[in-house]
Parts: C-alpha cells; structure tokens; sequence
C-alpha cells in the first residue's frame, strides 16, 4: 500500500494505493493519527486506487471516522470503485460515511 498526503487550503487529502487489509493497519493508523493530532483539517480519504478492502479495513476506516469525530475534524471518502462500494453494502456499512464518486467532490464538500 503506497499513502499519499496532500494539503487543499483546509482538506487534507490521503490518497491510497493498493489493498486496503491487515498488512497496512498500522501505516493508516499512524497516517490519520498524524494528520488529526498536527492539522486543523478535514480529512478526504482517495480510495479511487484501492481494488479490495477486507475485514481489518473496514475496521480501520470506522476507526478513523470515529477518531475524528472525537477530535472534531470531519472525513470523506472519494473514489470508491464498485468492488469497495459493494464491500460496504454487504456489511451494510454504505450509510456509515460520506462518499463521493470524485475526489473534487469529497473536497468541495466542505465548503
């Protein structure tokens, strides 16, 4: 899994490559846990590069909603393909997040 993280005046995007699974828990943690604890952001997870998601990603990505919930920032999914949509469906977890078919979109959401 290759994080990216980028800066939009008051939206810190993490664009994500790969498989979001067991093996990049600990990266996501940190990664969110850095981004929520050192920038007064929002927060735009770009899943437009992740193909599958499994059980420890899931729990990472209600993690990091709750985390910053708790800590009063707000976050965005962008870029879901159907293979992560329909992971969210089955587990009935769709309605769990805000998400956008475009980057730009999960972006100017917060405006």
């Amino acid at each position: 899994m290759k994080v990216k993280v980028q800066d939009y005046n008051d939206v810190t995007v993490v664009e994500l490559q790969g498989e979001l699974d067991s093996d990049v828990a600990e990266l996501f943690q940190n990664t969110i846990t850095d981004i929520v604890t050192n920038r007064m952001t929002c927060v735009v997870l770009d899943m437009s590069g992740v193909g599958f998601i499994d059980s420890k990603g899931l729990e990472m990505l209600l993690w990091s909603r709750e985390y910053c919930n708790e800590n009063t920032r707000e976050l965005r999914l962008a870029g879901l393909d159907e293979n992560c949509i329909r992971i969210l469906e089955i587990t009935r977890l769709e309605n769990e997040f805000d998400h956008y078919a475009e980057l730009t979109e999960a972006v100017k959401s917060f405006a």
